[in-house]
């Protein structure tokens, strides 16, 4: 039976007293907090997690798949690019284990790595009924959403594979074998498809940056830089506006990579948004959730550049693959579970003093103008149809 790691818990507070002459040296980085809390899993691998594609993203997934479509049952292991999978019994199956070797893959999105996972289980279980191999599945999926449960699109992912993968009238029809040969087919089918999204919105957003454009970007996001890769493959003449992204710095990760594609590109500290906006021709960002409402859930600063470019008239895309579309609908801002992560200010912070730790932010949907999804253009109404057909 799986069980679930327990997030790891924020680093420890320095308390930090009123200094007597002489003073503390501020030459030691802290960050203190009157109220330390769990720090967000994904947050806490946030460099594997947003690790840049560095060579052809099609050849990259086809290794991740490692399985031919004549072979089902092998398993990667036996390719130089994949991870290798546990064997034996379902009970000697660790699905967190076979998630972390699939998260080791730069390129690899959190969720596709569950559903690879996911799929592994599949293909290990040594249960003999359907029911028993369902029972075992929704276990799995459930230690999988509980490794960090702040994390809508591993929580969505898990929901779509175990809906896609299992809802099917035919299988109560044939015997055992047959049927867990046809789970663990659509079982890749579903992977495969979760892996080439980025691939299929990137070719779908081309449409939408012309020569001579500015865009404004936030953070880091690995389907908006497959986006402007694709359109710098193309030769387009374009230039980016690029939010440094504190605390983390991720914008400043995202803007090497543009410049190692020699795309003209601009760092900006955070605050400088509203400053600048008048020179970008639209705003790119990516997602960690879209919601039923049309809405987003991203890092945080989303929803503030989307209120500037609004009132600026400046269309405002969203990259986003179909797995993170999650069943939610948040009202307003504190209508969701917080995403904590730590934060480093670069000098002591006072116990008295509260910092603010949540990730991200939800953007409503009347500030957005299209989301590029590898389901097709949609505008934010057309997202509640969307789910509907992708959970039924």
């Amino acid at each position: 039976m799986c069980r679930a790691e327990e997030i790891a818990a924020a680093s420890e507070s320095e308390s930090i007293q009123t200094p007597q002459p002489p003073p503390p040296p501020l030459t030691t980085v802290a960050m203190s907090h009157p109220f330390p809390a769990a720090v967000s899993a994904y947050y806490q691998t946030r460099a594997a997690h947003h690790a840049v594609v560095t060579t052809d993203w099609l050849a990259q997934a086809q290794a991740a798949v490692g399985v031919p479509p004549s072979s089902p049952d092998r398993s990667p292991a036996s390719s130089a690019k994949g991870p290798s999978f546990p064997r034996g019994g379902s009970g000697n199956f660790r699905v967190i284990e076979e998630f972390n070797e699939w998260r080791k893959q730069p390129d690899l999105a959190e969720a596709v790595a569950a559903i690879r996972a996911l799929a592994a289980v599949i293909r290990s279980s040594e249960a003999t009924t359907m029911m028993e191999l369902e029972i075992e599945l929704k276990k799995a999926s459930d230690c999988l959403k509980s490794w960090d449960a702040t994390s809508i699109s591993l929580t969505a992912g898990c929901d779509l594979f175990m809906r896609y993968v299992t809802r099917t009238s035919a299988l109560e029809y044939e015997d055992f074998n047959s049927a867990k040969s046809r789970l663990i087919e659509r079982a890749e089918k579903f992977g495969e498809i979760s892996q080439k999204a980025r691939r299929i919105i990137a070719m779908l957003s081309q449409d939408f940056i012309f020569d001579g454009c500015t865009i404004l970007v936030h953070g880091f996001s690995r389907v908006v830089l497959e986006v402007l890769k694709i359109a710098a493959q193309d030769k387009k003449l374009f230039r980016v506006l690029c939010t440094e992204g504190r605390p983390d710095r991720t914008g400043l990760r995202l803007s090497n990579e543009l410049a190692k594609l020699d795309v003209p590109v601009k760092l900006l500290i955070d605050s400088a948004v509203a400053y600048t906006m008048d020179e970008a021709d639209m705003v790119l960002v990516g997602a960690d959730g879209v919601v039923e409402s049309g809405g987003i859930i991203n890092m945080m600063g989303t929803y503030q550049i989307a209120l500037v470019a609004h009132s600026m008239s400046k269309p405002v895309y969203v990259a986003a693959e179909s797995y993170k579309f999650a069943r939610l609908y948040p009202l307003d801002q504190k209508d969701m579970a917080p995403a904590l992560r730590p934060i480093d200010f670069g000098v002591p912070i006072p116990t008295k003093v509260e910092v603010e730790m949540s990730a991200r932010d939800y953007t409503p949907p009347q500030y957005l103008t299209l989301l590029f999804t590898d389901l097709g253009v949609l505008t934010p109404s057309v997202v509640s149809n969307e789910l509907i057909q992708l959970y039924l």
